[in-house]
């Protein structure tokens, strides 16, 4: 006869003990899986239903790291400890049991979910660490010393990666990060393939394959990242972006953390915010003494508007923070608004744009308005609302520096009443445009000269020969070039990166001629007959000083070519 045949008439009073039944049998099945579980890992089994739980065994791992281990510690004495696992095959769990190991002496249990669900809800009863140690990652001094000496490039950090036999995430991930604070490295990529995981560093603006990782260690790596970032581990389907700190020695380096979902897994992209740029100066930019001489003018005046372009990554905002840290004394206030704050730095009052309330670049610069400021960063100009409320900020009194998005110096005025700002207030309030990118240098250590030949001396000529007369023409008599080679200190024959610019100065002629709504190239033509210099030609300049390459130059501004009027 079936189950149903000996069932009672419904009774909704009944309903609860019935659940109840039905929960108890899950649960004994459960336990039943778990036992056989633990005979096929020959590791004893355990049920917690009847098993008390010491809060101080508990504490030994911190919650989050129970949660992503599915391990906990149940009871300790001394150098004892009893812990309870529910899968001892999880690479998390391996990695746990091999840090707990080198402090205690571990007996380890196999138990089910539900067990370990006992086990964590005791959590509530643990108080708050003095300290959260989530979002840091501690690397010693002497460790730290010993990365930089031994991660020195690529290969080197893929030896060490490779030579991890059974690997422990957390020094994966410290050499990982180590590599990339020991190379320069400005990004970290971590990107899902259907075979493997590739990770690849971003190291002078270009992108070098490193090494790869089976997926099962990814999904470890990736889980401790998002621990550290406090993003949540569980969800997958949508991009999700975080932070946290590097400490190195008595190095405080912040992390900025994107995942985003892809066809075979999430996609990781770290930034690293390496506080060693802040102290670039004016003058380590690479611009040249009589450009220097003109960003120091416009920049000493009380109001006006500093506009930086180039694409993203071109090393804007370096280049506007160098002049903040200029301006800055005690006597004056500044703010700034930012998405997000990358680099904290001393004596500014900065804000971070948060769009989802109602914070965004326009809003923010209103309100930073409010607060008497004498110079202000806006982090990138957008809209009408915010070019227009930063061009008024320049016309009543403060000095604003701002960013855009245009190829060119000549392409920010166009691109500002494009955004219906009117020319009327563009040209009183805007004082200087600059373009810039960034070109890699060449290695200082095996960098070889050779002398141009025949046609290519004549090309430089020729160039040279339509600089604007307060640009300082390099002596042509003897030209060396240099070209790459590649050794163990640098990256394919470059190390390091410099800044190619160009310097667009608003005077009373630029301004009437912006009534007239001019083109790019209109507006460009009127500036190279007003001296201003290209980043081509700014390029070809360091060329001939033996700093980087034509095919390096070219690359990143195009093809440099004599200008006509």
């Amino acid at each position: 006869m079936s189950l149903v045949a000996h069932m009672m008439p419904y009774n909704p009073f009944q309903k609860k003990s019935l659940d109840e039944t039905l929960k108890v049998a899950g649960r004994d099945a459960e336990e039943r899986e778990a036992e056989r579980k633990a005979e096929h890992l020959k590791l004893p089994y355990l049920d917690l239903r009847l098993r008390p739980i010491q809060t101080d065994a508990l504490k030994i791992i911190e919650e989050k790291r129970s949660h992503l281990a599915k391990m906990a510690g149940i009871e300790t004495k001394g150098h004892n400890l009893l812990a309870v696992a529910y899968d001892t095959e999880d690479l998390n769990t391996k990695t746990l049991l091999e840090e707990l190991q080198k402090t205690y002496t571990t007996k380890l249990f196999i138990v089910s979910l539900s067990s370990l669900e006992k086990a964590w809800d005791f959590y509530k009863l643990i108080p708050p660490p003095a300290e959260d140690i989530t979002g840091s990652v501690q690397i010693e001094q002497k460790q730290f010393v010993e990365y930089l000496e031994q991660l020195k490039n690529i290969e080197s950090i893929k030896k060490a990666i490779e030579e991890f036999k059974d690997p422990l995430v957390s020094k994966i991930l410290e050499v990982i990060l180590a590599g990339a604070l020991a190379t320069d490295a400005s990004d970290v990529h971590l990107e899902p393939e259907e075979d493997h995981i590739k990770f690849r560093l971003r190291i002078d603006g270009d992108l070098h394959d490193v090494s790869f990782f089976p997926h099962h260690v990814y999904v470890s790596i990736l889980s401790r990242i998002k621990l550290l970032s406090e993003l949540k581990i569980n969800i997958r389907n949508i991009a999700q972006d975080g932070r946290f700190t590097i400490h190195a020695g008595e190095q405080e380096i912040e992390i900025r953390v994107s995942v985003v979902p892809s066809a075979y897994g999430e996609t990781v992209v770290m930034r690293i915010l390496n506080p060693k740029l802040l102290g670039i100066q004016l003058e380590d930019l690479g611009i040249r003494e009589d450009d220097l001489a003109i960003v120091q003018e416009e920049i000493k005046k009380p109001n006006g508007m500093v506009l930086n372009t180039g694409p993203t990554g071109s090393g804007k905002t370096t280049t506007l923070y160098s002049f903040l840290k200029r301006v800055y004394n005690p006597s004056i206030k500044i703010i700034t608004i930012e998405d997000p704050i990358e680099y904290h730095i001393k004596g500014l009052s900065q804000t971070q744009v948060e769009p989802e309330r109602g914070y965004t670049f326009a809003s923010g610069l209103k309100a930073a308005l409010r607060q008497d400021p004498d110079v202000i960063l806006v982090g990138e100009i957008r809209d009408f609302e915010t070019a227009e409320t930063a061009m008024n900020a320049s016309l009543t009194g403060h000095l604003v520096f701002s960013t855009l998005h245009t190829n060119e110096a000549s392409g920010a005025i166009p691109r500002l009443i494009d955004m219906n700002v009117k020319p009327a207030i563009i040209g009183p309030a805007l004082t200087l445009v600059i373009a810039q990118r960034l070109v890699r240098k060449l290695c200082t250590q095996c960098k070889q000269a050779y002398t141009p030949s025949s046609e290519e001396l004549e090309r430089i000529k020729k160039i040279i020969a339509t600089f604007p007369e307060r640009t300082k023409k390099p002596d042509l008599t003897n030209v060396t070039l240099y070209k790459t080679v590649g050794c163990d200190k640098c990256t394919k024959g470059f190390k390091g990166r410099l800044g190619v610019y160009e310097f667009l100065r608003i005077n009373k002629a630029m301004e009437e001629f912006m009534q007239t709504s001019p083109t790019v190239s209109a507006i460009k033509k009127m500036a190279l007959k007003d001296s201003m210099t290209t980043m081509g030609h700014d390029g070809l300049l360091k060329i001939l000083s033996g700093i980087t390459t034509f095919e390096e130059v070219e690359s990143i501004v195009g093809k440099i070519e004599a200008t006509y009027e």
